[in-house]
């Protein structure tokens, strides 16, 4: 006798079978077992799928899609590797109410962390100096708080977002627009297993061995989403997968954070894009908690792991006007000169040239081009194409 995740594996691996398709057979149908029992030629399937489903229907366990599952269910096992089907009681209650949730899941590491309190953080792959560090410090300051970080484990705002949480020794979750099987990008494999040794979770729906391809990739962003009780956008271009994540957050209910940045930067016109369509404003991390708390008041009741953090967050002063934002606090205009304390007021916050410093201050070239350095070698300044920029401790 197969088992529902058996029978789950098989009908998704048939030719043409996607989640939508997939709920489709369960509505129509009843259950997934009373589908693999029709006759195939009455099946909405296409020809291909049909013949594979004659050929189980004809020899069982010896068809070559049976053996095939078999197969990704005999690795995942000494893997450590857990698969989750849409019935099964471990399926993330959060995403399973989702439009269109995935039908299999597959979960290498804590499965507890998919049922804690998530909050999401996404953005650019080329970030700005400054998006890598807000990005850094939102996640350590939300995993110190009690949530679990989700992203994406791409380059860039994802890697900021999952370190900052793990530099809290707190918890965090990856989605993979590929198998989980295919950690993507491959310089990110080392961040992959210290995820999971640290008691994340790295998450999938795509079967074993899959590539990552571009057309992947908005349906991870669903699962991201999906598994969250928001969506920080830290730096986004116009034209952003990350937009997708705020668009998706926002059909799916969840609270969308945008964080404003430079009317000048190309990378804070999705964020404002987001703003102007009612995205919330974030300043602190504090800001999230607050827009949060009666969202987590009435997910206490229904779901494993939120009534504890609500409680907490409650008996706690997380507010914004007491919690120092991380870029900005007192502790890192230590060791200045009074030069370079000045030098860093007429700075700003937008990327500045050398000739654009100088009509600011009273310093000739080599005395502004010495101050720019010292400031360089104190991590607080930056060079970037566009010219130098403030920025926080090196992370």
């Amino acid at each position: 006798m197969t088992s529902p995740l058996f029978e789950y594996l098989l009908v998704s691996r048939l030719p043409g079978v996607g989640p939508a398709k997939f709920l489709a057979l369960i509505e129509a149908y009843g259950s997934i077992a009373q589908f693999l029992c029709c006759d195939p030629l009455r099946s909405p399937l296409g020809e291909p799928a049909r013949a594979q489903l004659r050929a189980y229907q004809n020899t069982g366990s010896c068809s070559e899609i049976a053996q095939s599952v078999e197969a990704e269910l005999a690795w995942a096992e000494p893997e450590a590797l857990t698969v989750l089907c849409l019935d099964d009681p471990d399926y993330p209650l959060m995403l399973k109410h989702i439009h269109r949730p995935p039908p299999i899941l597959y979960v290498r590491g804590e499965l507890s962390q998919l049922h804690r309190p998530q909050l999401a953080i996404v953005g650019s792959r080329k970030p700005s100096a400054g998006g890598l560090e807000s990005a850094f410090a939102f996640a350590q300051f939300l995993a110190e708080s009690g949530f679990t970080v989700t992203s994406g484990l791409a380059l860039g705002i994802d890697g900021a977002a999952h370190r900052g949480a793990l530099r809290a020794n707190g918890n965090t979750v990856a989605v993979l627009g590929c198998g989980i099987d295919q950690i993507y990008p491959a310089r990110h494999k080392r961040l992959a297993q210290e995820l999971v040794e640290a008691g994340g979770a790295i998450v999938s729906e795509f079967p074993l061995g899959q590539p990552p391809e571009a057309y992947l990739f908005p349906r991870r962003n669903r699962i991201i989403s999906g598994l969250s009780l928001g969506v920080l956008v830290v730096e986004a271009a116009l034209r952003s997968g990350s937009l997708i994540s705020a668009r998706e957050a926002n059909s799916q209910g969840r609270e969308v954070f945008a964080m404003p940045g430079s009317i000048h930067s190309p990378l804070s016109r999705g964020c404002h894009k987001l703003i102007k369509e009612g995205a919330t404003l974030v300043e602190c991390a504090a800001d999230m908690i607050h827009e949060l708390r009666g969202l987590m008041a009435l997910k206490a009741g229904e779901l494993r792991g939120y009534e504890q953090l609500s409680l907490s967050l409650e008996s706690s002063n997380h507010c914004a006007s007491n919690t120092e934002n991380p870029m900005t606090s007192p502790d890192l205009r230590v060791s200045l000169s009074e030069e370079e304390a000045k030098l860093l007021a007429v700075m700003g916050f937008d990327p500045s040239t050398i000739d654009q410093l100088l009509p600011l201050t009273e310093l000739d070239v080599s005395q502004l081009s010495v101050l720019l350095l010292g400031l360089e070698l104190k991590s607080r300044v930056r060079r970037t194409p566009y010219g130098y920029e403030q920025c926080g401790p090196t992370l």
